[in-house]
């Protein structure tokens, strides 16, 4: 019997053009949309990083979204990872 107390944690870096694309807002609306929590954050290399928690289904469902990320990105690589802590807040940002 699943609850809503089962969560995976997942860590992502999204490479390609992902940055001055809206990658950020748009990975925060996804996750909204889905009542995700962690936060996404651009990396100093040009790529984006997410930390994302939540019910499997919405978790992987997130990650496919980063697969091609919102129109104007250009998606060419997705590292991840699983994590184990929670997210450190509830809800979802972005990071500066």
């Amino acid at each position: 019997m699943e609850t809503h107390s089962q969560s995976i944690c997942r860590r992502l870096i999204i490479r390609g053009r992902v940055q001055g694309v809206w990658y950020r807002a748009s990975t925060r609306n996804q996750a909204v949309k889905h009542k995700l929590s962690g936060w996404v954050q651009n990396l100093a290399d040009g790529s984006v990083a997410v930390l994302v928690n939540g019910p499997p289904h919405d978790v992987l469902s997130l990650i496919e979204w980063c697969r091609q990320g919102p129109p104007g990105a250009r998606v060419e690589q997705v590292d991840i990872e699983e994590c184990h802590e929670p997210s450190p807040s509830p809800g979802f940002e972005i990071k500066r």
